[in-house]
């Protein structure tokens, strides 16, 4: 597929951090049209046309999410989630990393858009380099004029504040992330109220993912239709997806959505290692279903993928050949999750310890087939029951492996061994 990146166009090539060559590249062009030929309202108009879908994970139209703040005169805040810490998922560090000043236009012009108040990017704590590279450029864009009172001539005032996590999973759920921001526990709060209408400091707030604001220069610089011609007709735009596991190439690759997974793999990340086939992959991160080598040449969009039984989710692209333990995987899944639950609800709490805890004992040999029907219960036990989605996500994968490689982990209680002939992983 010919096609010319939008969000990644420079990086590897750019010293894009430097704000002198990123306005070479057209960098604050979108903001200066919008603050001197739009209104707020056109700017939301135009993301809401463009139908820019949340890259966070949960594919929700951002124009329709800013539309959700009360107009009855309190102070809006801002939030951008920079927390990313989905197992897979590594698309956002690198445009924090390598294309900054694209985040902070596009935070000024949603601040401007939803007429908030103040902005915050709440970035996880091991992004240091991260964390260094968005506190010099924002520096530049100050002294540029593009951050702080009267910007630009305007009269649009916005400063942004840099918050760093303290390494959370948790605190990648927006109410977590908030609460976390407040100075509190990350603990995710219950719904209604939600933050559009009580959010940081019980204001009216929007939380957008990094790659979500990322698109939003480009979309008022080049305006809703243009936005819309790339990708499918319910998932426009570009996703840079993050490919890692058995590949050649592993990497992000920025391409438009609704591109088949049989094409990101195998030519833009390489194919499998040399003598692999394909095992499973999962499309959005440690969260996600697995897909089969049936489903190579399923589109990767927002609705593609749910009607297939998985979730693009971030877009964190894991793949699996045949020397992977579908058992082991999910153990080690199982243990990441245990760790990262806040504890604040039961099933939660105690029902990914006990997931952990059994999945160990399978794995060393020592499970039971009941060990499987209670691993299998989980479903009814854990969704649906808390206040986020963490313990709902944490059995998604459990329950997909134990459904298509169920010989795996009857290899395990029956043989009480690894029934994979080989887990070790040989060269190229």
């Amino acid at each position: 597929m010919a096609f010319e990146p939008v969000l990644t166009k420079g990086i590897g090539e750019l010293d894009l951090v430097d704000i002198e060559v990123y306005e070479k590249q057209g960098g604050y062009q979108a903001l200066r049209k919008a603050l001197k030929q739009m209104t707020p309202e056109d700017v939301h108009a135009e993301v809401k046309k463009a139908n820019l879908r949340g890259r966070g994970g949960a594919g929700f139209p951002a124009g329709v999410k800013w539309g959700f703040l009360p107009d009855d005169g309190r102070p809006r805040y801002l939030c951008c989630n920079a927390d990313e810490s989905e197992p897979g998922t590594f698309n956002n560090k690198m445009l924090i990393e390598y294309n900054p000043h694209l985040l902070i236009e596009g935070i000024l012009l949603a601040a401007y858009a939803t007429k908030a108040a103040q902005s915050f990017i709440y970035i996880r704590g091991e992004f240091k380099r991260g964390y260094d590279v968005l506190v010099k450029a924002l520096a530049q864009a100050k002294a540029k004029g593009y951050v702080g009172d009267n910007i630009l001539g305007t009269g649009f005032s916005q400063e942004i504040t840099v918050h760093r996590g303290a390494g959370a999973y948790i605190c990648g759920e927006e109410t977590g992330l908030l609460s976390s921001l407040e100075g509190g526990r990350g603990e995710p709060r219950l719904k209604p109220p939600f933050p559009a209408v009580s959010g940081l400091y019980g204001m009216p707030t929007v939380v957008n993912n990094v790659e979500t604001l990322c698109n939003v220069p480009f979309i008022v610089d080049r305006g809703a239709d243009w936005f819309l011609s790339i990708g499918t007709e319910k998932s426009p735009g570009t996703k840079i997806f993050s490919v890692s596991g058995m590949v050649r190439r592993p990497g992000n690759y920025e391409l438009p959505l609704g591109v088949t997974l049989r094409e990101l793999l195998e030519e833009h990340a390489g194919g499998l290692l040399p003598g692999r086939t394909l095992k499973a992959v999962q499309p959005g991160g440690a969260s996600s279903p697995v897909l089969l080598p049936e489903h190579l040449d399923l589109p990767l969009d927002f609705d593609s993928v749910p009607a297939a039984g998985s979730i693009l989710g971030t877009a964190g692209v894991i793949v699996f050949d045949n020397t992977v333990c579908m058992v082991r995987t999910a153990l080690y899944y199982a243990e990441f999750f245990s760790h990262e639950s806040c504890g604040q609800c039961t099933p939660c709490r105690e029902g990914t310890a006990w997931t952990a805890r059994i999945l160990r004992r399978i794995e060393r040999g020592e499970g039971t087939m009941h060990d499987l029907e209670v691993l299998r219960s989980l479903k009814e036990k854990m969704s649906g029951t808390t206040i986020c989605l963490l313990s709902d996500f944490s059995i998604t994968f459990l329950q997909s492996v134990l459904t298509h490689f169920a010989d795996e982990f009857e290899a395990h209680v029956r043989g009480k061994a690894c029934g994979v002939h080989s887990l070790e992983v040989r060269s190229a």
